[in-house]
């Protein structure tokens, strides 16, 4: 029990005074009255936290006790849950307030905010005072919640330095009931009060565990009881499957077994009658071997008929039915009744792979013994494994029989497996070849190859003096042999081909199929390079030879590559790669040759792999940039125009130029991305260099044949024109003779198109080829371009080979041809290569007006400072 409070200041000092006046002693003894009230309420609230008191009880007392101290007419208590900031009304007492908050709920302290409650909680120091007054002292807004009272005294319910709720007291009839003296009191009792309750509600918590901890162990007794019984159940029933099991195994009487299973099933349920029906081997009869019955009723075999028996067979499921669910049964005319009735009656299918043997049954004639769904569970359980031991018992029997017939057919079945076995050799090594071996060329394949390859290592690790070389060989434009003649046709000439390359080998070398116009050819013994390459050369020749398919003489030529085996390191697809990768340089200088691998032939391999993902990461960053070089007038040397040319900002190795890049491009499939990021640039920046300057020229761009051969090229070329805002009559597309060759009529028709939309065209390194002169008057075209092959020899003057000092120059007399050949169609001709004022000048004495190349200005960016403006 809590030790008695101090004595109040006011007291103590009363009585330590010397003798004073009579109120000075009434005040003291008021003190001592109020400290002894003080000590009597604070034993009584203490008594209360153990007290067998239900909360509302308890706190209706607390309530009392506070009312001897003080006026407390009007009393609330509240919990404050800081981690949920949270309120909870415990106990509310007030007679002015009609609204009163329901106990027990959980209210957010958002709901109570700026209320006199909330303060309270908020700031933990005591409020006294009418509402008032304490608007007055807050910080903020005060909220009214509640009626209005004259006199309000709270004080926070602490634990230690957290607020755990509030005790508020209020007046409604008078004002100042409440001095510090009240609130020195009320702020005392608080801390015993917040005691007091966590005591009960500790309590409280307690016992609903005890209670929660007692149903759940109830719970699990009653369930842990249930899984004994279950158990048990099952155990009885184990054993009883067990003992059917083994007597199945048991070669004795087939009486002893049904003795045994009757046995068994009556230690699970009342099996007093008892039978088993199996049906007939043409299942035309029912049979009862064993039966068993108080009325010893019974019989051996019946024709199948319309019993109870029967009629569970042909439902094939179990069937529990008492007395009344029988005669029901028979007055429908489902079953034929004969016999003593029985007043409950079970009877299980036996049921093997699927299959009915018969029936096990179980009934009763008397009232008190009746069977339940349970009972016909466990005979069903019961029935898989009697059904399951019968099978076993007839099949040991069957096998019994079949033993002697087995033996006399071994002899005859040995002499028709060896038969068998021999076939399924031959089977498989013709599997084996088809799977080793090309169908097409009957040579090995790609598999075969490798598997050679990885021994001749394996040989190599072993013997280093044995080296081999592999030879990748493929055949120069054989899609050509495809498309043109059908593949049939390339099918005939890739035999011929196998079959040659065979022919110049000798064992063990080996020459195998990888691809569709791909060979392999490994030369086991290969101590140098020597004797490979006259193996390759002689592959060469072989080639060479020409060869009949379908009544036509066909040439075909190969390019091969060679890789020398020295070491043991590389494995056997590094081997053939590196062939292949000299294969490839085989094509990239000239086809109809061989190369020999080296380090730098993997080397620029990687390069060429780096390069081409350079290039399809500059299109998506957009590295490429146009740079624009005047095409002039020859006689005063004003700008006509620009030719728009590509280069690359490479990250790291600076600008490079189309010689440099534009190859692996056009092999990668990056090259039309990489134009249609110039088209879009150029056109954009010239449109833009119109705008600025009014410049009255044009813009020149190269346009590769393939992209005639691109359906929607006219449409993708004027939507550019349409979004950079660079008129269509400001664009001249120069082609090359190759777009003309290709595919003329296709081209003609585009060009056609283009030109009706204002664009001007021009046909790019005139001179070079051997069929331009044939379209030229077909053609919209405007101007011819002079290849810089013949600008380049025009000052060099007469022919070494000459005496004569005014022999002409052989350029001069194409540059004049030209000339005429375009006055003659009406075409503007342009000169280009142009370096030196020597060639200018010869150029213009044959009537050249226009003219591009360094002479004039290099390739700039637009904007650059050495860029050559129109007019400049």
């Amino acid at each position: 029990m809590s030790q008695p409070p101090p004595l109040p200041t006011a007291a103590a000092a009363a009585l330590s005074s010397p003798p004073g006046t009579l109120d000075r002693l009434r005040g003291a003894v008021h003190q001592l009255a109020q400290a002894e009230r003080l000590q009597r309420a604070l034993f009584a609230i203490a008594d209360l936290s153990g007290a067998d008191l239900s909360m509302r009880a308890m706190l209706e007392q607390l309530h009392a006790i506070v009312g001897t101290l003080m006026y407390a007419r009007n009393l609330f208590m509240a919990l404050y849950d800081e981690d949920a900031d949270t309120l909870e009304f415990i106990y509310f007492v007030d007679e002015a307030t009609t609204d009163i908050p329901p106990l027990g709920v959980i209210i957010p302290m958002a709901d109570m905010h700026q209320s006199l409650t909330w303060h309270l909680v908020r700031g933990g120091k005591t409020l006294r005072g009418s509402m008032d007054a304490l608007a007055q002292q807050l910080d903020g807004q005060l909220q009214a919640l509640g009626a209005y009272a004259p006199d309000w005294l709270g004080v926070p319910l602490r634990d230690g330095a957290q607020v755990r709720g509030v005790l508020v007291v209020q007046s409604y009839d008078q004002g100042g009931r409440y001095g510090p003296e009240e609130q020195e009191l009320l702020e005392f009792v608080a801390s015993h009060v917040l005691t007091a309750v966590q005591r009960r509600q500790t309590r409280q918590d307690l016992e609903r565990a005890v209670s929660a901890g007692t149903a759940e162990l109830a719970r699990a007794n009653q369930a842990l009881q249930a899984e004994v019984a279950r158990r048990q159940r099952g155990e009885r029933l184990q054993a009883a499957l067990y003992r059917i099991a083994e007597r199945a195994n048991d070669q004795g009487p087939v009486q002893d077994f049904y003795r045994a299973v009757h046995h068994s099933v009556g230690e699970l349920l009342n099996a007093r009658n008892f039978y088993i029906a199996l049906l007939s081997e043409d299942s035309s009869e029912l049979h009862f071997p064993y039966y068993v019955d108080e009325n010893h009723v019974g019989t051996k075999s019946r024709p199948l008929g319309n019993g109870m028996t029967e009629y569970v067979l042909r439902n094939g499921q179990p069937l529990l039915a008492s007395g009344d669910e029988i005669e029901q049964l028979h007055r429908q005319g489902v079953i034929s009744k004969s016999g003593p009735s029985s007043r409950s009656w079970v009877g299980v299918p036996l049921v093997c792979e699927g299959r009915a043997l018969g029936v096990v049954t179980v009934q009763s004639y008397q009232p008190e013994v009746t069977y339940t769904e349970r009972d016909r569970d466990l005979l069903g359980f019961v029935s898989h494994q009697i059904a399951s031991s019968l099978v076993r018992r007839r099949t040991t029997e069957s096998l019994r029989r079949a033993n002697a017939e087995l033996e006399q057919r071994v002899a005859e079945r040995t002499a028709e497996l060896q038969e068998q076995i021999e076939v399924r050799r031959r089977v498989e090594a013709q599997l084996k070849h088809e799977t080793l071996h090309d169908a097409l060329t009957g040579l090995p394949n790609r598999s075969y190859l490798l598997e050679r390859l990885d021994w001749l290592q394996s040989r190599l690790h072993r013997q280093p003096d044995q080296r081999f070389a592999v030879m990748f060989i493929d055949v120069d434009r054989f899609k050509l042999i495809n498309d043109s003649m059908g593949h049939p046709a390339g099918d005939a000439v890739l035999q011929q081909i196998g079959r040659r390359l065979a022919s110049v080998l000798r064992a063990p070398d080996m020459v195998a199929r990888v691809g569709g116009d791909e060979f392999a050819v490994l030369v086991a013994d290969a101590p140098a390079a020597d004797p490979v390459v006259r193996i390759a050369r002689r592959m060469l020749e072989v080639l060479d030879e020409p060869m009949e398919v379908e009544g036509k003489r066909l040439f075909a030529s190969a390019s091969i590559g060679i890789s020398l085996c020295d070491r043991d390191k590389p494995n056997a697809a590094d081997l053939l790669r590196n062939a292949d990768t000299a294969m490839y340089r085989a094509k990239v200088n000239g086809r109809r040759r061989y190369e020999l691998y080296d380090a730098h032939l993997h080397s620029d391999a990687l390069r060429v792999l780096e390069l081409e993902n350079a290039l399809w990461v500059a299109v998506k960053e957009q590295q490429f940039e146009p740079y624009f070089q005047p095409i002039v007038s020859l006689v005063d040397g004003s700008v006509c125009g620009y030719e728009a040319l590509v280069r690359w900002h490479h990250p790291t190795e600076g600008l490079l130029t189309p010689g440099e890049f534009l190859r692996v491009a056009e092999d990668s499939g990056s090259i039309d991305a990489i134009d249609w990021q110039i088209y879009e640039a150029a056109a954009a920046r010239m449109a833009q260099l119109v705008q600025t300057t009014g410049f009255a020229g044009y813009l020149s761009v190269n346009v590769a044949p393939r992209h005639f051969r691109q359906p929607g090229f006219g449409e993708r070329m004027l939507r550019v024109l349409h979004d950079t805002g660079l008129p269509p009559q400001r664009l001249c597309l120069e082609i090359t003779e190759g777009a003309l060759i290709e595919d003329p009529e296709r081209t003609s028709t585009v060009l056609h198109e283009l030109r009706a939309h204002g664009m001007a065209l021009a046909l790019d390194d005139f001179g070079t080829g051997y069929s331009s002169l044939g379209y030229l008057h077909r053609l919209p075209l405007l101007t011819l371009k002079i290849d810089r092959s013949f600008v380049q020899p025009l000052d060099a003057g007469p022919p070494p080979a000459s005496d004569d000092a005014t022999a002409p120059n052989p350029s001069a007399a194409v540059v004049r041809a030209v000339l005429a050949l375009a006055g003659s169609l009406g075409l503007n001709v342009v000169a280009e290569g142009i370096e030196t004022p020597a060639q200018q000048q010869v150029l213009i004495d044959l009537g050249c007006t226009q003219g591009q190349g360094y002479l004039f200005g290099r390739p700039r960016p637009l904007g650059a400072p050495d860029f050559i403006v129109a007019g400049a």
